[in-house]
């Protein structure tokens, strides 16, 4: 199947490592590792979070409203903010996957994801 009807694969997402931030309370550390297959894209959304992102393979599209569209490669570092939408995220290529790891810095039990409509 193409086109339409063909289901959009989604981003999988494994988590790494949890920790509270007892000098900041009611604050964890987060670190997941997150995989796209070739074609995927995320939905609008915002994290409520300090997200920092390291890409280990492949290409990845990502902006924040306000911000520039830059495409990122392996070794490469994206940023956002509690305060920042995320309008772009996808994988740059149709072919092959890419991978990368985002550490957070957010609300203990707080959602990773929340979007945004």
């Amino acid at each position: 199947m193409t086109g339409p009807l063909m289901a959009q694969q989604e981003a999988k997402v494994t988590p790494l490592m949890s920790k509270d931030l007892a000098e900041y309370p009611g604050k964890e550390g987060l670190m997941i590792m997150v995989e796209y297959p070739p074609g995927t894209a995320d939905p609008i959304h915002r994290h409520n979070a300090h997200a920092f992102l390291y890409v280990l393979e492949g290409s990845i599209v990502m902006q924040v409203k306000g911000g520039n569209q830059v495409t990122l490669t392996p070794g490469q570092t994206f940023y956002e903010g509690p305060d920042d939408v995320h309008i772009v995220g996808h994988n740059a290529s149709n072919t092959k996957p890419a991978k990368f790891i985002v550490f957070l810095i957010k609300d203990k039990d707080a959602p990773v994801l929340i979007p945004v409509k």
